[in-house]
C-alpha cells in the first residue's frame, strides 16, 4: 500500500521535475487523489495553483482519462484574467493528450488563436496552442488555412520551439 502523501505541503516544498513525478508517481491512476490534486489546483492561491499545474500535467500525459471529468473547469480556467503562463502552458499541455469534446471545440479554437497571434505570449503556450488547436481543427478546412497563414507569418521570427512545431504541424495542414 502507498503510504500517503499530504500533496499541497508536498507542493509547497520544492518545485522541481522530481516534485512533480513524485507527485504523479503518488496520484498514479486514482481517480481520489487526481481530484485532490485539481481541488489543491483550483483552490489557490496563485503560487500553490502555479505549482500544481506541473505535477497536474504530467498526471495527464500518464493517465489522460483522469483529466476528462475536470475538463470544464480547466478550460474556463483560461480565460481568468490575469492567469499566470505556467498555468496556461500546463493546462494546454494537458489538452494535447486527449480527444476534446466538440461542445469545447469553439471555446479552445478562439483561446488557441488568441495565443498564436499576440506576441506577448511565451513560446511554449504558442507551441501547446498550436497543437490542440491542430488537432480540434482537423475537419475544418477554413480553420486550417487560417492556421497556416498564422504559423507561416510567424516562421521569420520564430524560436525554435516554435519552428519545430509549426513545422510539424504545417506538414499535417499543408496537404489541403
Amino acid at each position: 500500500m502507498t503510504p500517503s502523501m499530504d500533496l499541497k505541503r508536498e507542493i509547497l516544498r520544492e518545485h522541481s521535475k522530481a516534485m512533480a513525478h513524485r507527485i504523479a508517481d503518488y496520484v498514479g491512476k486514482n481517480r481520489n487523489r487526481f481530484q485532490l490534486l485539481t481541488d489543491i489546483y483550483f483552490a489557490g492561491p496563485y503560487r500553490i495553483t502555479q505549482r500544481a499545474a506541473y505535477p497536474l500535467g504530467v498526471c495527464a500525459e500518464r493517465h489522460p482519462e483522469l483529466i476528462v471529468p475536470h475538463l470544464a473547469k480547466f478550460i474556463s480556467s483560461l480565460k481568468q484574467d490575469g492567469i499566470h503562463n505556467a498555468v496556461k502552458r500546463n493546462t494546454l499541455r494537458m489538452l494535447q493528450f486527449i480527444e476534446i469534446p466538440r461542445r469545447y471545440h469553439a471555446t479552445l479554437i478562439s483561446y488557441c488563436f488568441a495565443y498564436l497571434q499576440n506576441k506577448q505570449e511565451p513560446t511554449a503556450v504558442k507551441v501547446f496552442a498550436m497543437t490542440v488547436l491542430s488537432k480540434i481543427i482537423r475537419d475544418q478546412p477554413d480553420l486550417q488555412k487560417e492556421l497556416r497563414i498564422i504559423l507561416e507569418d510567424n516562421l521569420p521570427y520564430a524560436s525554435a520551439g516554435f519552428l519545430s512545431r509549426a513545422r510539424k504541424i504545417l506538414r499535417g495542414v499543408n496537404s489541403l
